[in-house]
């Protein structure tokens, strides 16, 4: 396994990581530099930025939609680099429903979350980005087939939309899934974790109770991934045709993908 960047403490940016090491089926490895996945960028610090820059990426691919970007605020600008911005579902549902997590009182939270609700919304929601956005993951794949390697991944936390893509890629170049569910659970570390900012924030608004109701939006559970690798084998047959025929890619384009990403 290649030695992966050495992890910076970052200040203003969360859940950032090389992907770089993981070995693929065919006795290859994810090359360290090329791949990158984070939280978003929006709070970086002059010294985050400072150390993205120096990363030499090409593309940073932001998976946020509008409603993220009002809450955050843009990316920062680092000179030379391409910002794409790809929305993707929201594994949440979007803006209602964020307003009524961090407005919502005890009772609205139990009626949504309660009795497995949430772990259940982000398992579909993950079936539900698979199914239903092949032409963004598609447009990704391709896109970092071509010219946007070295590239940084990310949504608002790092973990699903961005980690679902970082999984279709890997996919895509041959990791196992067993390694993919690794690295996608990392995301469980206390300083990677996304902190999720409420309108009120007295003590009952922070109660245990809340806060379990809480939990399985901001955990990484291998059972969301697990959903999303089912729905592949279900409406595709399996990983092949869903590259072949869900992300239209050719057999040419997966040599020049895993070519930029593999060693």
């Amino acid at each position: 396994m290649t030695q992966q960047i050495q992890e910076p403490e970052l200040t203003g940016v969360r859940n950032f990581r090389d992907v770089g090491g993981l070995p693929t089926s065919d006795g290859r490895t994810v090359s360290t530099g090329r791949l990158f996945r984070s939280g978003h960028l929006a709070h970086a610090t002059e010294s985050d930025a400072e150390f993205l820059a120096s990363l030499g990426l090409h593309t940073i691919f932001d998976f946020r939609n509008g409603a993220d970007h009002a809450l955050e605020g843009p990316d920062v600008e680092l000179p030379g680099v391409r910002n794409l911005n790809i929305p993707l579902s929201d594994p949440a549902d979007g803006r209602e429903f964020w307003r009524l997590v961090r407005d919502g009182d005890l009772v609205q939270l139990r009626e949504i979350l309660g009795d497995g609700k949430a772990a259940a919304r982000m398992s579909n929601s993950y079936r539900g980005i698979i199914r239903q956005r092949t032409a963004e993951h598609s447009r990704v794949v391709h896109a970092l087939a071509e010219d946007s390697v070295p590239a940084l991944m990310h949504c608002a936390a790092g973990k699903d939309r961005a980690g679902l893509s970082i999984a279709v890629t890997l996919l895509a170049v041959g990791v196992e899934r067993e390694a993919i569910v690794a690295d996608y659970l990392e995301s469980n570390a206390p300083h990677r974790r996304y902190r999720v900012r409420r309108s009120d924030e007295s003590p009952e608004a922070r109660s245990p109770e809340i806060m379990e109701l809480l939990q399985p939006l901001f955990d990484a559970r291998a059972e969301y991934l697990l959903a999303a690798f089912d729905t592949i084998d279900e409406v595709w047959g399996g990983v092949d045709p869903y590259l072949a025929e869900g992300l239209r890619l050719r057999p040419e384009t997966l040599g020049r993908l895993r070519d930029r990403l593999l060693v």
